[in-house]
């Protein structure tokens, strides 16, 4: 098995806690180093990590004890940290988006690329059973040949639970690129690569109060638009509608629904693992639904980062997720232009997961290194 890849977090805010659940102890990485802008909060949570030193970012970037670099930082960071990262020849593997902007997300691609280290890039949820299970009953032929799909996401806004929601409402931030490489990510996975997309955008509110925490009752300001719409049209000739929103109060929608000439096929929320998927075939009276049959279960932030460093892994990896940030950059221009949007990059749809009970994924070791 070798020893333990050595991981190193950047950026212990509130996604963290969920991350390091999944990787603690786990045997095949370590978490040898980690590190935050405040130096209290990162020496709190080295102090829980048995191994684990508190570093200030660019000494953890620099690390020999680091082999991969987790990016857990705001989506402004995001560019920075991988690019620093990748400078000292360490793979990276970070949260959603890959940057906040599609220049910055090819630069880091680019420049891994050239010192011959890995890119992943979340959104790992994909990879669980809800969105494995509905991709096996399309490729099945389960729905006939795919011809639409509508992907559907309305909140009110983060604002009112999370105690620092500045970076939502600025670059980088927005329901599209907060929310959106679920849905679209989900979507490649079932569809594939998307060749152009039709945008149109709009913002309720130009400031936002915050509900809970410390700030509580402060007021910020929205610097992008709130509520994102357009329509993906995917290689294959499938067309999805897409909505995301931060201006909404709530919907009945499915998240993802994928409609073929035989059958309709109901997606769980992609921002879980798991999820019932339900079929609806030509004929039927009602919806059935499908028993699991692929993806990891009970899958838990983290299981893309060991995945991407298994042998065959790096099914969320830095091509699919630049592919997914220029789609919604795409839409965004396309709002702001008011014309189609044809698409620069593609994707490789990854491998599908093969149904992997958790005490296997949870507990087996990664093949070395990316």
């Amino acid at each position: 098995m070798g020893d333990a890849h050595r991981i190193g977090v950047v950026g212990l805010g509130v996604i963290s806690r969920a991350y390091l659940e999944t990787l603690a102890g786990h045997p095949a990485v370590r978490v040898t180093a980690v590190a935050d802008l405040d130096a209290a909060r990162s020496a709190a949570v080295a102090a829980g990590l048995p191994g684990a030193r508190a570093l200030p970012v660019d000494a953890l970037l620099s690390s020999p004890d680091v082999d991969t670099v987790l990016n857990l930082t705001v989506p402004a960071a995001h560019a920075g940290i991988a690019l620093g990262a990748v400078r000292h020849g360490k793979h990276v593997y970070g949260e959603k988006p890959l940057a906040a902007t599609f220049a910055e997300a090819r630069a880091v691609l680019e420049e891994a690329a050239a010192a011959g280290v890995g890119v992943g890039c979340a959104p790992d949820t994909v990879l669980g059973t809800g969105v494995q299970t509905a991709r096996a009953a399309v490729e099945a032929g389960s729905i006939g040949r795919p011809q639409s799909a509508s992907a559907v996401m309305v909140t009110p806004g983060h604002e009112r639970w999370h105690p620092h929601p500045d970076f939502y409402y600025t670059e980088g931030g927005g329901p599209l690129l907060d929310m959106g490489p679920y849905y679209l990510t989900s979507l490649i996975h079932l569809l594939g690569p998307v060749r152009a997309v039709i945008g149109a955008a709009g913002r309720l509110r130009a400031e936002r109060v915050i509900g809970s925490g410390p700030r509580a009752g402060e007021r910020i300001p929205v610097e992008v638009d709130s509520h994102v719409c357009g329509v993906l049209e995917h290689d294959n000739g499938a067309l999805t509608t897409l909505t995301t929103s931060f201006d909404g109060v709530a919907t009945t929608a499915a998240p993802i629904e994928v409609h073929g000439e035989s059958a309709s096929l109901s997606v769980p929320d992609p921002n879980r693992f798991d999820g019932e998927v339900r079929l609806h075939a030509l004929g039927d009276t009602r919806w059935r639904a499908l028993p699991v049959s692929a993806g990891y279960e009970e899958g838990a932030r983290g299981v893309g980062l060991l995945d991407f460093l298994s042998a065959g892994g790096r099914r969320a990896d830095g091509e699919l997720a630049l592919h997914v940030l220029e789609t919604m950059t795409a839409l965004l221009r396309s709002a702001a232009e008011g014309r189609r949007v044809e698409l620069t990059t593609t994707a490789r749809v990854p491998a599908p997961v093969p149904l992997t009970p958790a005490r296997v994924w949870r507990g087996r070791a990664a093949a070395g290194s990316a």
